[in-house]
Order: structure tokens, then C-alpha cells, then sequence
């Protein structure tokens, strides 16, 4: 029984010798085909530690993606692939000198130009780019650097301490843990550059939209550039690299520019010429990254910086989808009035905040104009669901006109028409010829933006109020104002679009229409509205064309002084509760075009500015004043 115990004890233990030197031989094939992280030679055994080999197999996928697009890229343009260098290893690119990097960029940034050369030329970015070389074998390090961002936005999206500092108890947004970051993300456009500010926030929001739609708009420069037209006041496709895979985005990139605004005269606006990039990842969850190009460009003035900045979408049920937003740049901000530089430096003029509380607030208007019934919400003349339609995309048209009319563009030529404060008037003119959406003749534009010691929900309820209007609204000489329509467009009252009558007090003078839309999200509130022919709205109202329906819009963009801070009620100036107003006017001072500006016409445009901001000052201070 001895002997027959031992057998079977040696014939397991053979067997499990077997099975040893089986994975030895394993092991010694997979050390056979390792490499040194440093040199790129061969490596001997215990020099590659598990991070290091898990890095190696995230540098290969990284690689194979750059492939992939690559010979998306090529095929697009027409030209056969170039073969271009590849860091030999992670590690190698992490000690690589961030300039070595940035030289690369900067060739790949010539190289993208002049594919759709009048269009290139149209903007301001053709200015900058007219006279580079194109090289499609500098192409290659654009999808390298869009690769290479996209991993760090999505792990800025998902990661939380230590590289994002929570909020704090007095109700600050999480901030950015910039030792953090450099630790973390060594490559892409490496350190920051002398003279500029680093601004980074994140945000997230379940709105009501799919992720398909969310990305299409992201990707279409049309549509980005209605759908958050109160942040985007110039959007333009320089170059597409790559339409995608399957059908969808799912690759996409592209080369754009675009500028971003506050609406106000007082903050000038921000230029970017970035890569944008499209992606759908493992887990299912869609990413679309800008990272800046014109910072690579030798010699250029920069004055902004987009380090890797977008959105990580997730769809959820129900046709919902949850956005997290990442904004990242560094920028030159001296130019911000100082009434402003509160509200910048929080992030909430440019950061995430507003870019999700925009969208939510436009996937809640667009789910409002998809409805095919009537919301009993919804009250007055409009009666069919074609009419309501119209309507809405009159209203829309509105906005977008007022948005692209109150900033302080670089395509736009401001003139000062008095002193040197805060509450200056802006003043700029514009010829409308052949354009069926404005009247034509000289367009008088003027703007101006102050501080008020009223919390911003109290200023919008108080503007976008029919009751209130014969307060501050001149041109309605005193008469009672009537609401003859209202859609209700999101989920606060106050988002909605109104038809308003007034009955003139002189009967001698006719009713005036006035389409009005009021909105209102986490970043700031508008109240914007036009006259309109009484024809036309027919006609609107009965579902037809709104697109030549002549629209002069004027209105308020409200927006808070600065982060809130417990219950302050705007006592002790700017910063301590009170609203940023920016008031706009826009007024036909000659039906002919060829005419020159009268300074009878300024002047009476300057007075009506000045008239309005006094009315509202006195009237919101009486409902403040508990007397």
C-alpha cells in the first residue's frame, strides 16, 4: 500500500512538473519578444515591470487607432499614407521635451489648410493660414495629437480626486488640481505658456436628447453654431480630415474655427483654431475633443488655448442621454472689463456650467418644436401645430440675430459714443441689401452693459413680465400690453415665446405686434423680442415661410455678477449677488441703403438707451426697496 501511494504521489507530481515547465516555455517566448522601454532593444528578465507592460499594450492600441484613421484621413483626401515617426514606447514619449512635440503639431497645423480654399479665405482664420505650404505627410501628427487628447479628455471626464479638487462648502464649482495634471497628462501641448491664465471646469446634466443627435450636432458646424449661439458668435470648417466610419462619426475629424462670445460689448471675444475630433468608445459612451493647432504655429500671437476640452455623452433610456462637459484653456484675459473679470475668472462666463446649462435648456426648445400636438400649456391664437412650428423657428432666428449683434466680435467695428465707464453705449452700423430676413436700409446697432444690485432671477421676471413692460419699453408709449399667444418651451415658466399686442392709448396710432422669447438656465437669462407686420404673422400663424419675415431684434442678456455666495442680495457691489445687464438695441435708421449715418440718428438711438437703462434701474430698485 506504501508503494502504491508513492506511485501515484510521483505520477502527480511528474504531471505537475509538466505543467510547470509548459509555462516556463510560456513565459520564456513572451520575455523573448520584449523590448527596453528606453532604448527599444532587447530587454532581459525583471527589467519590465507590470505598468511598464501595461503600457506598452495601451501605446499599441494607441497606435493602431492613429492607423486606422490615418487611412481614413488618406483615402479622404486622395493622397497615398506617408509613413511617419512613432515614439518608441510611452515612457519614451512621457521624457520626450514637450517642444519636440509642439514642432510636429506645428508642421501638421501648416499642412491643414487650403482645402476648401473661398471658404478658408472668408474667415479670419484665412488670414492666418493663406500663404502655408499643405503637406499631407504633416497630417498624420494632427491625428497623433486628436488621439492623444481624446484619452485625456475622457479620463478628465470620469476621474475625480486628486486631479479634481471637490467643491467647497460655500458652494464653489470643483477645481483643477494643475501639479495634478502635469503629472498626469505630459504629452499633447505641453506646459503653459508665459503671459497666459489657465481656466479648467467640468460639469454633467441629463438632457433630453439621443446621443446620435447630440453628436450630429457637435459634428454639423451649422447646427453647433444655432444650438448654442448665445456662446458661438463664428463657426467655420477649415478642413475635413475624416467623415467617419459606418455611417456615423464615429472617426470623424475636422479642423475648425470658431469664436466664442459673452453677450455683452465689455468682454471681448475669444478666437480658437483647434482639431475636433469624434469617437465612440469601448464601453459604448460617445467623446468629441477640440485641441488647439494655432498655439503649435510658430510665431503666432496666441491669446487663447484650447487644451483638450469637449463632452462624454452616455446614453441613457427613454431618448435621454447624461453630457459631461470638460472646458480647458488657457487665455490672455486683460482685455475683460472689469465688471466682468469676477464672472470670467469664476468659469462661468466661459466654462462648462454654461456650455451644459445651454444645451439643456436647447435639447428641452428642440424637444418643444418636435412635438406634433398642442401642449395645453400652450394658449391664444395659434391653433395648428404647423403654425406653432413657425413660430418657434421665427423666434429662433430672432435670438440668433440679437446674439450675433451684441458682442464684441473681431468681425465687428464698435464705436464709443460717450465717456470711458461701464455704461458706455457701443455703436455699430450694418447695410442690409437682399436679405429677406431684415428690412433693408442702414441698421443701427447699439449696446451697452451695467451692474445692478438685484439678484438676475428678480431683473428676468421682472423683463420678461407683459404687465411690467410700460415701465421700461419706450416705443410702447404707455399702451396696455396684451399676450395673444404663449408656447411654453422648457421646463421653467420662463422659458417661453410670447405674442404680444399693444393696444395704443391714441387712436390715431395702430396695435403694434411684438414676438417676444424669453429663456432662462443655470448661466444667465435673456429677454429678446422684435416688432413684426401684422401680415407677416399671419401668414406665420398659419404655418408658412417664417424666413421672410423682416426682424429688427432688441433685448437683455442677464447674467450673474459672479459665483453665488450664500444669500447675498447684491449689497456691497459687484460680486455680492447683483446681475450683469446688457441692453441692445437694433433700429432701422434708413431704407436706403447707399444713405450715410445722420448724427440725428445716433444720437436719438443713444438717447433711447440711455432712457431705457434709467427706467429699468428705477423700477427694479422700487421692488427691491421693501418700502
Amino acid at each position: 500500500m506504501k508503494n502504491q501511494h508513492e506511485r501515484q504521489e510521483n505520477s502527480q507530481l511528474r504531471a505537475e512538473n509538466e505543467k510547470l515547465r509548459a509555462e516556463n516555455m510560456r513565459y520564456k517566448e513572451a520575455l523573448s519578444s520584449a523590448s527596453c522601454p528606453n532604448c527599444g532593444g532587447p530587454a532581459a528578465l525583471g527589467e519590465m515591470s507590470f505598468d511598464e507592460h501595461h503600457l506598452r499594450i495601451e501605446n499599441a492600441r494607441l497606435h493602431e487607432e492613429i492607423d486606422r484613421i490615418s487611412a481614413i484621413a488618406a483615402k479622404y483626401v486622395g493622397k497615398p499614407m506617408v509613413s511617419f515617426p512613432v515614439l518608441s514606447s510611452p515612457l519614451a514619449a512621457a521624457r520626450a521635451s514637450p517642444l519636440d512635440i509642439g514642432v510636429g503639431a506645428a508642421a501638421a497645423y501648416v499642412g491643414a489648410t487650403d482645402i476648401f480654399g473661398g471658404v478658408v479665405a472668408a474667415g479670419a482664420a484665412g488670414e492666418l493660414l493663406r500663404g502655408a505650404a499643405q503637406s499631407d505627410a504633416d497630417k498624420p501628427m494632427i491625428v497623433e495629437l486628436a488621439v492623444a487628447s481624446m484619452e485625456e479628455l475622457v479620463r478628465m471626464a470620469q476621474l475625480d480626486e486628486p486631479l479634481w479638487n471637490a467643491p467647497g462648502i460655500d458652494g464653489s464649482s470643483e477645481t483643477l488640481n494643475e501639479e495634478e495634471y502635469s503629472r498626469m497628462f505630459s504629452r499633447g501641448l505641453g506646459p503653459k505658456q508665459y503671459g497666459l491664465k489657465s481656466e479648467a471646469s467640468r460639469d454633467s446634466s441629463v438632457v433630453i436628447m439621443t446621443h446620435a443627435n447630440l453628436v450630429e450636432i457637435l459634428m454639423d458646424v451649422n447646427q453647433y453654431a444655432t444650438v448654442f449661439s448665445s456662446i458661438v458668435s463664428r463657426a467655420v470648417t477649415l478642413e475635413v480630415l475624416s467623415t467617419g466610419v459606418a455611417g456615423n462619426y464615429n472617426g470623424a475629424l475636422q479642423v475648425m474655427s470658431v469664436e466664442f462670445q459673452v453677450p455683452s460689448p465689455l468682454v471681448p471675444t475669444r478666437e480658437s483654431y483647434f482639431v475636433r475630433y469624434c469617437k465612440q468608445n469601448a464601453d459604448g459612451t460617445w467623446a468629441v475633443v477640440d485641441v488647439s493647432l494655432d498655439s503649435l504655429r510658430p510665431g503666432s500671437v496666441l491669446k487663447c488655448r484650447r487644451r483638450p476640452s469637449g463632452c462624454l455623452i452616455q446614453e441613457m433610456p427613454n431618448g435621454y442621454s447624461k453630457v459631461t462637459w470638460v472646458e480647458h484653456v488657457e487665455v490672455d484675459d486683460r482685455s475683460v472689463h472689469n465688471i466682468y473679470k469676477l464672472l470670467v475668472n469664476s468659469g462661468l462666463a466661459f466654462g462648462a456650467r454654461r456650455w451644459v446649462g445651454t444645451l439643456d435648456r436647447q435639447c428641452e426648445r428642440l424637444a418643444s418644436v418636435m412635438a406634433s400636438n398642442i401642449p395645453t400649456s400652450d394658449i391664444g391664437v395659434i391653433t395648428s401645430s404647423e403654425g406653432r412650428k413657425s413660430m418657434l423657428k421665427l423666434a429662433e432666428r430672432m435670438v440668433m440675430s440679437f446674439c450675433g449683434g451684441v458682442t464684441a466680435s473681431a468681425a465687428h467695428q464698435w464705436t464709443t459714443l460717450s465717456g470711458s465707464g461701464a455704461e458706455d453705449v457701443r455703436v455699430m452700423t450694418r447695410k442690409s441689401v437682399d436679405d429677406p430676413g431684415r428690412p433693408p436700409g442702414i441698421v443701427l446697432n447699439a449696446a451697452t452693459s451695467f451692474w445692478l444690485p438685484v439678484p438676475p432671477k428678480r431683473v428676468f421676471d421682472f423683463l420678461r413680465d407683459e404687465s411690467s413692460r410700460s415701465e421700461w419699453d419706450i416705443l410702447s408709449n404707455g399702451g396696455i400690453v396684451q399676450e395673444m399667444a404663449h408656447i411654453a418651451n422648457g421646463r421653467d415658466h420662463g422659458n417661453c415665446v410670447s405674442l404680444l399686442r399693444v393696444n395704443s392709448t391714441n387712436s390715431n396710432q395702430s396695435n403694434m405686434l411684438i414676438l417676444q422669447e424669453s429663456c432662462t438656465d443655470s448661466s444667465g437669462s435673456y429677454v429678446i423680442y422684435a416688432p413684426v407686420d401684422v401680415v407677416a404673422m399671419n401668414v406665420v400663424l398659419n404655418g408658412g415661410d417664417p424666413d421672410y419675415v423682416a426682424l429688427l431684434p432688441s433685448g437683455f442678456a442677464i447674467l450673474p455678477d459672479g459665483p453665488a455666495r450664500g444669500n447675498m442680495q447684491g449689497e456691497g457691489g459687484v460680486g455680492s449677488g447683483g446681475s450683469l445687464l446688457t441692453v441692445a438695441f437694433q433700429i432701422l435708421v434708413d431704407s436706403v441703403p447707399t444713405a450715410k449715418l445722420s448724427l440725428g440718428s445716433v444720437a436719438t438711438v443713444n438717447s433711447l438707451i440711455a432712457c431705457t437703462v434709467e427706467r429699468i434701474k428705477a423700477a427694479v430698485s422700487g421692488e427691491s426697496n421693501p418700502q
